[in-house]
């Protein structure tokens, strides 16, 4: 006959299993770990899929790994050619490593946007406010590398920075609107000069031809009073051979003399 101790403290080990066992179990996504202390010291990184975790000696953080979107308000700084303006910027990154997000830094989510902040106010003061509108792209770049490093002993990594709107302001954006309008017409007296030149030249080349042959400018004057008689207006025409032009010129040269 068996000892009725022994039976009773079996029966209690299993029903002790069988209420722990369920609330032992977790399950993490594949978008998430679980960063698992016991008695209080990081032991493990668990996760995806089914894992067990001690009652009462270990417990959980979970993780997310998927990329969050932080928005960096609007900051308002003075560029290095001291112009105030306002710039807002958006951050994409992930946690990498899961343990170092949980054992390094309180509120991850919160640390990476005031990093952003700190760090995009200080990005303002070092440049002008024509890198600022001419090269955002690059300067988004410079500010990504800069969040990344900052963040990089927390686990994280910084994807794509982006800054969005660079607000000026309104007697900036008048002064700056004179000085693209005095571009523009200074570009088109240039580009109205070059063509008069060209056209200079050529009708001096035209001409430069037209006087090696007496006939070809007798040719010329004929196609002219065609143009005129088709386009039907009343302009009247007197025809002077060449011979009088140039008795006409010979006679103003001798009188001068």
């Amino acid at each position: 006959m068996g000892n009725p101790f022994t039976a009773s403290a079996v029966i209690v080990a299993v029903l002790i299993v069988a209420v722990l066992l369920p609330t032992s179990l977790r399950i993490a996504n594949e978008y998430e770990r679980a960063v698992v202390f016991r008695l209080g010291r990081f032991v493990a990184t668990r996760g995806p899929g089914l894992y067990f975790l001690m009652p009462m000696i270990e417990r959980q953080v979970t993780i997310d790994l998927r990329v969050v979107t932080a928005d960096v308000e609007e900051q308002e700084a003075i560029t290095k050619d001291n112009v105030p303006v306002k710039v807002d910027a958006v951050v994409w990154y992930r946690v990498v490593e899961p343990g170092r997000s949980v054992i390094e830094v309180q509120k991850v989510h919160e640390a990476v946007t005031q990093v952003a902040l700190t760090l995009l106010r200080n990005l303002l003061g070092r440049h002008s406010l024509d890198d600022l509108l001419k090269e955002k792209d690059k300067l988004s770049d410079e500010l990504r590398e800069y969040i990344d490093h900052a963040t990089e002993p927390w686990g994280i990594k910084v994807q794509m920075v982006e800054m969005k709107d660079v607000v000026i302001p309104q007697s900036m954006q008048r002064a700056m609107a004179q000085e693209a309008e005095a571009l523009r017409e200074k570009r088109a007296r240039i580009i109205k000069a070059e063509a008069e030149l060209e056209a200079a030249t050529q009708l001096k080349e035209a001409a430069a031809v037209i006087m090696q042959s007496p006939a070809g400018l007798e040719l010329r004057r004929m196609q002219m009073i065609t143009e005129v008689g088709a386009e039907q207006n009343t302009t009247t025409i007197v025809m002077m051979p060449s011979e009088f032009v140039s008795m006409a010129r010979a006679i103003g040269e001798a009188a001068k003399a």
